[in-house]
């Protein structure tokens, strides 16, 4: 029998009348004779509500805690569909994550999937049983409540899908795919009816909500196509898989992440607070990238150190920012205007000139380039934050819309 995968998040799943709608289509699926596993979303603002409860008790709540909290909001919604489904007469079981077998490493808040064991829900299956499974949460081999970061729906029913070797995997949310920009943002956004694995990986790292970055990489080591469309529309959708290099070549997309800061270390001793910065952060299990070294011998006052958090998912950033400086005798600065404009796409980077032409473009509209990275399908160029919305009109008009003439 045929097996799918689809997950609603966004909108789709606001309120107790849009999933009423998702359980007709349930059920108009269930009745063609496809087996079925469904991923949700909380509804609604439901993780905004229960992060902003969490910081009215505390400025620095535990990770482990805020796991336990926000896995609250995805079995509300499990729960109700389910109530919904019964309603049009089908035989359907709610699973948490840990009930469903995703097994994640210990990391709380951005846990990464390790395993599937998708037992019982083969065997609810088996039993001609609608699944659905509470997206964005998991158990970690220590068996603590883990989440996956915001987005982490999109991961869970990736994950699935390989473990249960489904035909393919639905993501449905309120809009009709991935665009070539924020359309909020930019009118003459493009929808993209096809995207590579990289590039789309490239986009959601660098901050496109569409997908889950971990989503798409566990859709790419698995070779699962993502099917991504509107929930209560027909018509056009992306479709997400493997294809030949060099089908589709230049700037594919500009993508925008506004909650960036850089945090530079400096003086003599920037070689020992740079490891006592990293180390910390490692604790508080809070990433980095974009890091850049200069003159680290030990003792030299020229020494400095800089890198870039995104602080977006970071719960108490704020009490992170007063420990590091305590740590780092407050020899740290932070920049905290910053947004990151990137530039996503195939061969950006095979000469110089995309980023050259870009820096000159940027200049030219009175926008300073504060820092630049790049990867083999990315270009990023860290920006003032009051000039984000700007840039990313300026670069996608140039590179996208003007085919980059």
């Amino acid at each position: 029998m045929t097996c799918i995968v689809q997950k609603y998040g966004g909108s789709s799943v606001a309120d107790l009348g849009r999933l009423h709608k998702i359980a007709h289509v349930i059920a108009d699926l269930k009745g063609r004779n496809i087996d079925i596993a469904v991923v949700v979303s909380a509804m609604g603002k439901t993780t905004d509500e229960l992060v902003a409860m969490s910081r009215e008790v505390s400025a620095n709540p535990p990770r482990r805690e805020m796991d336990m909290l926000l896995s609250t909001g995805e079995r509300i919604t499990m729960a109700m569909l389910c109530m919904a489904l019964h309603e049009q007469g089908l035989d359907a079981v709610s699973l948490t994550g840990s009930q469903a077998g995703i097994i994640t490493n210990d990391r709380h808040n951005d846990a990464q999937v390790i395993e599937v064991r998708p037992y019982r829900v083969q065997d609810e299956m088996a039993k001609g049983k609608v699944v659905i499974i509470g997206g964005f949460q998991g158990v970690s081999y220590k068996r603590d409540i883990t989440t996956l970061g915001r987005g982490g729906s999109d991961t869970t029913a990736v994950a699935l899908a390989a473990a249960l070797n489904a035909e393919r995997c639905e993501i449905y949310s309120d809009v009709d795919g991935v665009y070539s920009a924020d359309p909020s943002v930019t009118s003459d956004a493009r929808h993209l009816p096809e995207v590579s694995f990289p590039v789309m990986q490239e986009m959601s790292t660098a901050g496109a909500k569409v997908l889950h970055a971990s989503a798409v990489q566990f859709a790419k080591e698995k070779n699962i196509a993502i099917y991504a469309r509107a929930a209560f529309s027909e018509g056009r959708e992306t479709i997400i898989r493997r294809l030949s290099p060099g089908s589709v070549v230049g700037v594919q997309a500009v993508v925008s992440e506004e909650q960036v800061q850089r945090v530079h270390l400096h003086g003599a001793g920037t070689h020992a607070r740079f490891k006592t910065a990293l180390d910390y952060l490692e604790s508080e299990q809070i990433p980095i990238k974009e890091v850049n070294l200069a003159n680290m011998s030990p003792n030299t006052e020229r020494s400095s150190a800089s890198f870039v958090v995104s602080t977006n998912n970071i719960y108490g950033w704020e009490h992170v920012k007063s420990v590091l400086r305590k740590k780092l005798e407050k020899k740290v600065d932070f920049d905290t205007d910053l947004a990151a404009l990137s530039l996503i796409g195939e061969g950006l980077n095979r000469n110089n000139l995309t980023l050259l032409q870009t820096i000159d473009l940027l200049a030219n509209n009175d926008i300073p380039v504060l820092g630049v990275t790049t990867t083999s399908f990315r270009i990023s160029l860290l920006v003032p934050r009051s000039q984000i919305e700007k840039s990313v009109v300026i670069c996608h008009t140039r590179w996208v819309a003007n085919n980059g003439e």
